[in-house]
């Protein structure tokens, strides 16, 4: 059913596309110039009617089109984002062949004068003290 409303909905844009670029912008609609003859089955006037009749109801179709795949979308999703799938499997490949969270990031630096550019991460780092070393005051020297 999706498919169908997808191809009902391409073929709407093609055809709006179409309705649009054969408008004249003074109104003249059906490529008729303003030196035309006026000998035809239809007047200027009725074929820019006819013109913005079609552009409404292509417009409308569209729009209505537009609705419906939104809304069979959002039927169809999970709820998630796409951010949450990362570390998920993917349909048709086994769970080894998935990325997971831990293969996206950088391996962590082991040596810190190796000339890496790149800083070492925080959690590399060694944790801090509890509480900072306070120095003893100094005893003076005692006389001799």
């Amino acid at each position: 059913m999706e498919n169908v409303i997808l191809t009902v909905h391409l073929i709407l844009a093609l055809l709006l596309v179409g309705v649009v670029l054969l408008q004249r912008s003074e109104g003249g609609g059906l490529g008729m110039g303003s030196s035309g003859g006026g000998g035809g089955a239809m007047s200027r006037r009725q074929a820019a009617n006819a013109m913005t009749r079609a552009t409404w109801v292509i417009a409308i179709a569209f729009i209505c089109t537009s609705i419906a795949l939104t809304i069979m979308a959002a039927s169809n999703s999970s709820g998630g984002s796409v951010l949450d799938q990362i570390g998920g499997s993917s349909a048709g490949s086994s769970d080894a062949d998935a990325p997971t969270g831990a293969d996206l990031l950088p391996p962590p630096s082991t040596d810190a004068g190796s000339g890496s550019l790149v800083p070492p991460r925080a959690d590399d780092a060694a944790p801090a003290p509890a509480t900072p070393a306070v120095p003893a005051p100094e005893q003076p020297a005692p006389a001799n």
